[in-house]
Parts: C-alpha cells; structure tokens; sequence
C-alpha cells in the first residue's frame, strides 16, 4: 500500500553520558528518555510521572532530559537558563527542578531572578555558559526532529520512541518490558519497515511453492478447493475456499486500493493537474505497451484475454526494492512510481469488470444497481456509522455476485461512498476538549465517590475525536496493515503455490513468452515513452531531481506483476494448465523486472548532475529534458 513515509522512531544521537544530562546510575539497564519544554504544562505533570518512576525502580532506571522549547516566549530562555547550569557548575538538575516547581507560567524577570539564585553571570552579557547554552539547545532541538518528535513531552525507552499513555503504570510496564509491550513494539517496527509487505509476499510464495512441490502438495491444492458456505432449510450457499480469498478477501484489498485512490485523487500525489500528468502518461503507456505485445504474440484464440495480467504492478515488491536501493533512488522518482502504480490500479480495476466477469444477470444488476443507490443515499446525508455501509456492502457483494460481475468490485463501490469531511478546526477542537478535561480534573479533586472521567465527558471526548479524522481517511488507516499484512499473504498463500511437473509449459511457450515480454519490456519501453511525449508535448513535467535513466528503472520495477497478475490469471485462464504455465510466466517475469530494475538504477548520478538536480529557486521553471 502507498502513502506518506513513517516518522523516525530511533533515538537521534544515543544516549551519551559525556554529553547528555544522565540522573541516576550510568550503567543501568533501563533508560529513558524525555524532550520536554519548561514551558509546556504537560511537560510539568510528567515531572510528577517521572518521579514515580524513580521512586519505584531506582538504581534500574536512568533518566535523560533533552530540549525541545515550545512556542511560547519563555520557552527557550528557560531552557537555556537550565543548560548554562549544567555548563556553569554542572548544576544542571538543580536548575531543571527549580523551573519544573516555578513553571509553566514565568512572570516577568523570574527567570533572571533563577538565574541569580543558580550564580549564573548575567545573561546580557552572552558569553561564557550563555553562549554554549545556546548551541547545547539547538542541538536538541535538531536532534528531536532527527527522532521524529513532534510534541512534547515525548519518550524514548531503552532508544525506542514510546507511542503509548505517559502514566507512572503504563511507563513503568513499558520500561520493564512486558510480552505484550515487546511484541507491539516489534509489530510497530516490522508495519513500518517499508519492504515488509514484500517481505511477507514472499515468505507466503515461498510457503505455497514449497508445499505444492512436496508430498502434500495434492491435499494442499485439495484443501484450497474445499467448499465452504452456509446451508439453511436445504438452501444454501458455498464457494470453494480460494473463490472466498479471491473473491472475498481481495474485496477488502480493493476497497482499500479504493480509498487510496480516493485520497490520492482528493488531497495527494494526482490533485493536480501538473503533479498527475507525468506518472498518467507513464501509466498509460505502461499498460499499452505490454498488451499490445501480448497480443502480439498470441494475437487470436481462447490464451489472447490473457493480455490483462501484463498490465498491473504489485506495489508491494516494487516499492521495497525502491527502498532497500536507499539514496540511489530520489524521494521525487518514489513518489513517480507510486503516482503511476495508484492509475494503474484504478485501470486495472475497470479492466476486471469489463473484461474477467461472466454472463451478465439483468435483475441482480438492477439489485446491485439499487444497493449502490442506498449507499450514495448514505452519503448525500452525511451519514458516517459504519454499521448501515457494512450490511449494504455485505448485499451488494451478494448481488454483484449473483449478477455476474466480479464481486470484488463492492469494495471499489464502498471506498467511493464512504464518506470524506473539510479538515476540521483543530483549535475548536482542542478548546472543546481542553475544557472537558479541564472539568473532569476539577471534579477528580473532590474525590467523593468517584472512579474515573464521567459517562458524559467520554462521549464527548468520543465525539471529538471522530471528528477528527473522516471516515474514509479512518477507514484507511483501520484496514490498510490487514490488507497488506493478512490479505495479500493468504492470498498469495491460496494462488501461488505452483507444482512443477514435466512438461509443465509444454504447448505453452507462446503464452509464457508473451507475459514475460509484455512485463520486462511492454512496461518499462510503454512508461519511458509515453512519459518522454508527455514531457515534449508540454503536457508534463519532468522533475530535474532524477534523470531519465533512472525513470526508466522505475519502469522496469513496473514489470512486477505479482498480486494482480496472478488474479487476472485466475480469471483469464480456466485451465488449471494454462493457470499453471501463467502463475511461472509471472514468476520468472516478475523476478527478470526486479532485477533490471535494480541493476538501472544501481548506479549514483554523477555530482555534476546531482548539483543540477537541486530544487530551482521559487518561481522558476522546472528542466523539462531531466539529464
């Protein structure tokens, strides 16, 4: 799945005990780490939290402080006030305590008044402590941004940013590392690993492979075929279990290849006209070019609807292998490739309806029609429970079904309808919520016969919070890790386990030259060529920050086909042989792809071409012709 990158979650620097405020034993086992601001109220009541901490695990815990000022106009003075203690005396702690105590509010000259109490030189004359103060809080400043904070106060445990409640009891759980918390933090760590849903694909190819070339190989293609459904009063309903991943799975992949889509349209790479036009016409041509060769080999006959599974890119595959490349591949040509993949997908999508469904049933597509209506009905009324989109997506998978059309074309229907909102007014928000808890702790101070934050103060913080996000935007973020994490490697599970038997590709060499000529060469000459036009006809733009070497690399990656080709497969070849030949056509194309592509743009630019690939000053034109 496509979409903005992670933010970093290592510490940036480690801890240095020369460098660093350190409290408590150097070579404790436990270490945390807070950037906070003096003047930041929440800073003040993890103060508190911290202290607990100490208390409770004493000589294991060593506590680090960094700083990272707030917009507030005491914010670094304050904070420079504490790092010219520790230059001047290293009394650094006993500066950081009398700030905690005395703010987060400063009154005129309070901080000189501390300042004074700490012996420190006065601050006008900017030199001695001062000055370095200056430089220690840049540092810090730098270096939180570096670590991916954005708020304070943020924690890093033992050097991993901590995403979870800052109370003593969550902290310290956290901090002891509890199963629970060390298996959340791997998880968080795999999902943000870029190449990871790559990763899984072909840990799942190589399973499915694997089995089907062992003994259990038939029970295993047995077991995919098992029929699966529902029965009631001798009526009934069941599917081969592979039509259910195919059919019903892939739904939820396409609906979320739906809302990407959606977003990318709305608010992303392809809302404008300028940014769209290259990686369109790049798409384009990446799909022309590779049928058009299918078809060029197996021009007639029951094999030529197989031109469909040269024309998709598996995103997965093709955007790890751009990551694991690192600064070989300019941020400007991923974001190229990932524009171009998202066209590619929607096409991919009209091409299975038009062309992979079956015979058409006039009433279920009048039903299907009905349900679609009901569903933009939902959305002209602004209505954004889930509950009423989840039963009308259920019938209209059903009648899309009955009616002959792929099914999966539901989840494409749903991202469509689902409802998107105007970004909200984060300050009303943030007044309205401030104010709840605001009037949850004044009752929390009476202490009488209570437990915890009132039914009506959580309904309201509920409320805030669902505003917040839209709902599509919620429902991408909710559902694309089961996409890319479940989904696509049950699926690859259920479709890619190939047996190779002699004479497997025997009377099929026509087929499998085709899809291996339309991926490795339709993709990346239909890309590179329709993008060149593009950019002579004036129509596009090409960034100068990569050259058109290296457009061309990104092209060959396009030749990945995988997930899509092989469900295009599936639908276009009902002859488990010819399904066969297909599946290793894919494979070796799909493997040919990844390596060229990795090969063209293994190479760096040269710092000639590096230097004029720098952005151009505000307001001036863009290089058309790249180097």
């Amino acid at each position: 799945m496509s979409g903005p990158g992670p933010l970093p979650v290592r510490l940036d620097p480690p801890v240095d005990p020369a460098r660093d405020h350190v409290l408590g034993e150097p070579g404790a086992d436990l270490t945390l780490v807070e950037y906070g601001s003096y003047a930041c109220p929440h800073c003040h009541v993890a103060h508190e939290v911290v202290a607990e901490l100490r208390d409770r695990l004493g000589d294991r815990l060593r506590y680090v402080f960094r700083q990272r000022p707030i917009r507030a106009e005491a914010a670094r003075p304050a904070a420079e006030l504490a790092e010219a203690a520790g230059l001047d005396g290293e009394r650094f702690w006993h500066a950081h305590d009398l700030l905690m105590r005395r703010g987060p509010s400063f009154a005129a000259g309070e901080l000189d008044a501390i300042a004074r109490e700490l012996g420190l030189p006065p601050r006008e004359r900017g030199a001695g402590p001062w000055e370095g103060a200056a430089a220690r809080v840049r540092e810090d400043v730098e270096s939180a941004r570096r670590s991916g904070v954005h708020l304070t106060p943020t924690f890093f445990i033992n050097g991993r940013r901590y995403e979870g409640p800052w109370d003593a009891a969550a902290l310290s759980e956290a901090l002891l590392g509890s199963l629970g918390h060390r298996l959340h933090a791997a998880t968080l760590d795999f999902a943000r690993w870029a190449p990871s849903t790559g990763l899984l694909l072909v840990v799942a190819t190589a399973i499915a492979v694997a089995i089907a070339n062992s003994s259990a190989g038939a029970a295993f293609t047995a077991a995919w075929q098992a029929p699966l459904g529902l029965s009631l009063g001798g009526r009934g309903f069941a599917l081969p279990l592979v039509q259910w991943v195919n059919d019903g799975l892939l739904t939820l992949f396409f609906l979320v290849v739906g809302l990407e889509i959606k977003r990318e349209l709305t608010v992303g790479r392809l809302a404008s006209w300028r940014a769209a036009a290259l990686p369109m016409a790049a798409a384009i041509g990446g799909m022309v070019a590779p049928a058009a060769l299918y078809l060029l080999v197996i021009p007639a006959g029951p094999l030529a609807g197989g031109w469909g599974t040269t024309i998709s890119t598996d995103t997965a595959f093709a955007v790890a292998i751009l990551v694991l490349l690192g600064d070989r591949v300019p941020v400007d040509l991923r974001v190229f490739l990932t524009a171009a993949v998202i066209v590619d997908d929607l096409v991919a999508i009209a091409v299975v309806a038009l062309f992979y469904s079956g015979a058409i049933s006039l009433p279920w597509l009048l039903a299907a029609a009905a349900v679609t209506a009901l569903l933009a009905g939902l959305n002209r009324a602004a209505i954004s429970a889930a509950p009423p989109y989840v039963a009308l997506g259920a019938l209209l998978w059903a009648c899309l079904h009955a009616a002959g059309l792929h099914p999966t074309l539901a989840g494409v229907i749903l991202a469509v309808v689902t409802p998107t909102r105007p970004p909200p007014d984060l300050r009303a928000l943030t007044g309205q919520a401030q104010a709840v808890l605001e009037a949850e702790l004044r009752r929390a101070r009476e202490g009488v016969l209570r437990h915890g934050p009132s039914e009506p103060a959580l309904r309201a913080l509920d409320a805030i919070h669902d505003r917040i996000e839209s709902p599509a935007s919620k429902l991408l973020r909710t559902l694309d890790p089961w996409a890319s994490y479940a989904v696509l490697p049950v699926f690859a599970l259920a479709n890619a386990g190939v047996a190779w038997v002699p004479g497997a590709l025997d009377g099929r060499g026509r087929l499998v030259a085709a899809i291996v000529l339309g991926l490795v060469a339709g993709k990346p000459l239909g890309m590179f060529l329709a993008a060149r036009l593009a950019v002579r006809a004036g129509l596009a733009v090409k960034p100068a920050a990569y050259a058109w070497r290296q457009l061309a690399g990104a092209g060959a990656l396009a030749g990945i086909g995988f997930t899509m080709s092989l469900f295009i497969a599936g639908q276009a070849f009902p002859d488990p042989a010819d399904f066969r030949a297909a599946k290793i056509a894919i494979f070796a194309a799909s493997l040919l792809a990844g390596v060229l592509g990795a090969l063209v743009l293994w190479p760096r630019r040269s710092p000639a071409a590096e230097a004029e690939a720098l952005p151009a000053p505000e307001g001036s034109e863009v290089d058309a012709a790249g180097t």
